[in-house]
């Protein structure tokens, strides 16, 4: 596993359940930036995701495209029906990436790191409630309702996360 130094790891606590309780809360409503070359990987892919799609998800694509454009930084993946456009029983572009061998190909960093973060100093951390002004009230995000240490749940995202640092 590749160093990154997370600032909260020793205390941080956090276990993706994802199928086991969790049916995706971070896809509902997750709106995750995208680097230029995530969006150049996913226009070249686009047409194999589409038809894994949700109707609704892949009506929004076909008219409005995948992203949304802030008043200020990178472009976002857009909504259909309060769920990240990409999620459908699961989140495709890590589905087909898995079915490739390679989970992380396609899915966007943020996503692939989650819950890690990076603050405006290049400082990583765990995201918790309450610490760092965290906003997002998801379950999985509240260490008191958490028993695995996250130094013990993350490492893929730990690796995954070094990896973008070094780059």
């Amino acid at each position: 596993m590749q160093s990154l130094d997370v600032v909260n790891l020793a205390e941080a606590r956090f276990e993706c359940t994802f199928g086991r309780g969790c049916e995706g809360i971070c896809c509902r409503e997750g709106r995750p930036p995208l680097f230029p070359e995530e969006v150049a990987n996913i226009d070249e892919h686009l047409p194999r995701f589409l038809d894994l799609l949700r109707p609704a998800a892949r009506a929004a694509i076909e008219k409005k495209g995948y992203l949304t454009q802030p008043a200020a930084g990178l472009p976002r993946v857009r909504n259909a029906d309060g769920w990240c456009v990409f999620f459908h029983d699961g989140y495709v572009l890590h589905e087909v990436g898995d079915e490739e061998a390679d989970k992380y190909r396609y899915k966007p960093l943020y996503c692939a790191v989650f819950p890690l973060q990076d603050d405006e100093h290049d400082h990583w951390f765990v995201r918790q409630k309450g610490y760092n002004g965290e906003k997002w009230d998801l379950f999985c995000l509240d260490p008191a309702g958490q028993t695995k240490p996250a130094a013990e749940s993350l490492g893929e995202e730990i690796t995954a996360a070094a990896r973008f640092s070094t780059d």
